[in-house]
């Protein structure tokens, strides 16, 4: 999540390093904070890779800064991730979130409703946070208020993001189908 957040924003536009941790809070920190600890060993192996390269610019007070942008294999890199994401960049909320940021960098409509699809068909498994043996449990079958109020906030959300994403297939016009209801 981390690395895809670092290509998506380097992508948008070269940074230098508190720049990038900025957004990169902005955008997954109040999930996973983001330490500077975590973030320049992520930046070093990614220099190392080919995927991103670092230039020393003047400083706004007198100390140089260090400048990242893209090289062409990080972008090849980025669009590989987002044209085909693991499972857990699907299923994962979190993950998910940090990939649809920067899917539009995934120029081909169709590529990018590939991607929504596979959310889509994720998302239309059955599923609960709890169950009865094998069986999910749905909200009106539990007594427990708070256990109700996982699956009823959870069901809204899942049909406010069911409905976003046939909207936006077929937006994106490429003659891809979301099937089902």
């Amino acid at each position: 999540m981390l690395e895809l957040a670092i290509l998506g924003f380097l992508r948008d536009t070269p940074l230098h390093g508190y720049g990038l941790r900025k957004r990169l809070t902005a955008l997954i920190g109040h999930v996973r904070p983001v330490a500077e600890s975590t973030l320049y060993p992520a930046l070093k192996r990614m220099e190392t890779a080919g995927l991103l390269a670092r230039a020393t610019e003047p400083g706004a007070a007198a100390a140089p800064r260090h400048v990242l942008t893209l090289t062409e294999d990080g972008e090849r890199e980025l669009r590989r991730r987002l044209g085909t994401p693991e499972r857990l960049d699907i299923t994962d909320e979190n993950r998910w979130f940090t990939l649809l940021a920067f899917l539009r960098h995934l120029e081909d409509p169709a590529a990018q409703a590939a991607v929504l699809l596979r959310r889509l068909a994720f998302l239309e498994e059955p599923s609960s946070f709890f169950l009865d043996g094998d069986r999910p449990l749905r909200a009106e079958e539990l007594d427990d208020p708070f256990r109700r109020g996982i699956l009823t906030v959870a069901r809204a959300t899942g049909r406010a993001e069911t409905a976003w994403l046939r909207e936006t297939v077929a937006a994106l016009g490429t003659g891809a189908t979301a099937s089902g209801r």
